[in-house]
């Protein structure tokens, strides 16, 4: 099982557009791995994309994608959502469709029942966008609990009762990685978890001094929202999870990829995610 971390980065991408910090003038002047794009998964086994933020379309160059065949979504939030346009530079032929021609094997776009009838609301004046993308046979889409192909078995967990995000159990060969990107606090409960192999999850916040020496307060909001190093530990140990790799980095944490590596030395089993990481299990 061959996994991509295609994009690392939270709601804004690093460089931030007109951003003078000193994060994004590295990010300029080195690229990647020190910029990141919006928050995206890729499971090379099967041609799988999980979301499409905006900038997805220069994460799969980045990262030498050839073929996309499905796209799983976690929840409809614009930052995982708003580069669905992607779909037409993957499927659409402008030069063949003026001749009626629609494409052959359209991609399969699915999640939770909830979460696809969230997306299909988005869209223009002109209507639903998912709508359009299969009436020109770009798309099909599907209301799945489970995805299976080939050797590679993948379960949406609702994170709670109203299921409109998911959590994603990807199992193979006897080896499980969780992928949590985004709004998974407070987490589940759910044996389902229970030794993984690799946890990846965002919604956490790195550091209590952030970005232009923001000092997060005990009674900060955002607290309440997104997890600390300390809760995330928490959840490794719960179920005793081998490795916890930390994705959704905001450049508000105001951190490069060195300081970001130069952290984990003093974590115990917990890393940093960056473009193109691959996970090979």
């Amino acid at each position: 099982m061959n996994i991509i971390i295609l994009g690392s980065g939270g709601c804004v991408s690093t460089p931030r557009a007109c951003c003078s910090c000193r994060i994004c003038m590295e990010a300029r002047q080195k690229g990647f791995p020190y910029a990141r794009t919006g928050c995206s998964l890729f499971i090379e086994d099967v041609n799988l994309l999980i979301d499409t933020p905006e900038d997805i379309n220069a994460s799969l160059n980045n990262s030498g994608v050839q073929k996309v065949e499905h796209i799983l979504y976690s929840h409809c939030d614009p930052d995982h959502t708003m580069g669905i346009r992607v779909i037409e530079q993957l499927k659409m032929d402008w030069l063949a469709d003026s001749l009626g021609k629609k494409p052959d094997n359209p991609i399969e776009v699915a999640s939770l029942p909830v979460i696809l009838e969230d997306i299909k609301k988005q869209g223009t004046r002109y209507g639903s966008i998912i709508k359009y993308y299969e009436i020109r046979g770009l798309i099909c889409t599907k209301e799945i609990h489970t995805f299976k192909k080939d050797n590679i078995l993948i379960e949406l967990v609702p994170v709670d009762e109203q299921e409109h995000v998911a959590i994603f159990i990807i199992s193979s060969n006897n080896k499980k990685v969780i992928y949590a990107p985004c709004d998974v606090k407070p987490f589940p409960k759910s044996e389902k978890f229970q030794g993984a192999d690799v946890l990846i999850i965002g919604n956490t916040i790195v550091g209590d001094i952030l970005k232009d020496d923001f000092v997060l307060s005990e009674d900060n909001p955002m607290r309440k929202e997104l997890f600390t190093l300390d809760e995330i530990n928490t959840i490794q140990k719960q179920y005793a999870i081998k490795e916890v790799i930390i994705t959704h980095l905001e450049e508000d944490w105001g951190k490069s990829y060195d300081e970001y590596k130069k952290l984990e030395e003093e974590l115990d089993g917990i890393h940093f995610a960056y473009d193109g990481l691959q996970i090979q299990l």
